[in-house]
């Protein structure tokens, strides 16, 4: 879960590409990289492309990020996607656990119209403050949330927030991971505008990866590849974390000159399988 690709939804061109690159997750975009005249179209694509689920073969996993619960587009949405073998849902324009809990009801009475069992994820977007400052009750509303993702753009822009004062983002990447870790869902890094600064998108990149987070988004194939170097574990990582996990079979609770204790343990683990390519 390094890095997730954003795929317009209307430029079918670049599905099968994006499927090929480098990217682990391709998140089909409904909402704002596609015109409104454009969405009834986009919805046909996505929905089309996806009907034989190409990411299984791939080894990717695929998100969709919808229209806003509250758009008139929403429900078409729902009853186009939720027949998909699709990983993660993503939700935009949350901000209450409340507007969870209504967007889950209505995800779920679609999928007992359409005899629909089980079902993806969500994945939900905390792109303004009163979505930060109500971040837990939100992730702890519905047990389908997996995963909240900051939305910086939308978070800063409207409230002239210098985002290229890093100390600005550490605040909110820092306020967002509190509470994934709170409610026991991953948490994960927003999009970087920049589609040739390398420098801009790691230095973020890696204030994330700092505080736990799994990857972060991309909105060019470009920047996959800076993402995947990020958040991939390094050589000195796995090595130590193996020593802590080879430790703790034979009952040693000191490795190094350091105390290990179960969650460093949990950490090691963690690290051991995402360098293996599984999950933890």
């Amino acid at each position: 879960m390094r890095s997730k690709l954003f795929v317009p939804g209307d430029r079918p061109a670049l599905f099968a590409k994006a499927m090929a690159g480098d990217a682990d997750m391709l998140s089909f975009d409904l909402e704002d990289a596609v015109a409104v005249a454009a969405k009834a179209e986009a919805r046909t694509q996505v929905s089309a492309y996806l009907r034989n689920a190409p990411h299984r073969a791939a080894g990717k996993q695929v998100i969709v990020r919808t229209n806003a619960w509250h758009s008139s587009a929403w429900e078409d949405d729902l009853r186009a996607l939720l027949p998909l073998d699709i990983d993660l849902i993503n939700l935009p324009k949350i901000e209450s656990a409340e507007q969870l809990k209504q967007a889950a009801a209505e995800i779920e009475a679609i999928e007992a119209r359409l005899g629909i069992r089980g079902g993806a994820g969500l994945l939900v977007n905390i792109e303004t403050p009163r979505a930060l400052r109500h971040a837990v009750a939100i992730a702890i509303a519905h047990p389908r949330v997996r995963g909240l993702q900051l939305g910086l753009g939308d978070l800063f822009e409207p409230h002239g927030i210098r985002r290229t004062d890093l100390r600005n983002v550490h605040a909110a990447q820092y306020a967002l991971r509190m509470a994934a870790a709170e409610a026991g869902v991953f948490a994960y890094d927003a999009a970087f505008p920049g589609l040739d600064d390398e420098t801009g998108f790691r230095a973020e990149a890696e204030s994330a990866r700092a505080l736990g987070y799994v990857g972060k988004s991309c909105v060019h194939p470009r920047q996959v590849a800076w993402a995947n170097t990020v958040f991939a574990p390094t050589q000195e990582e796995v090595d130590a974390a193996r020593s802590i996990v080879d430790a703790a079979r034979d009952g040693v609770y000191a490795v190094e000159g350091r105390m290990v204790d179960a969650p460093f343990l949990a950490r090691a683990r963690a690290v051991i399988a995402q360098a293996e390519g599984r999950q933890a």
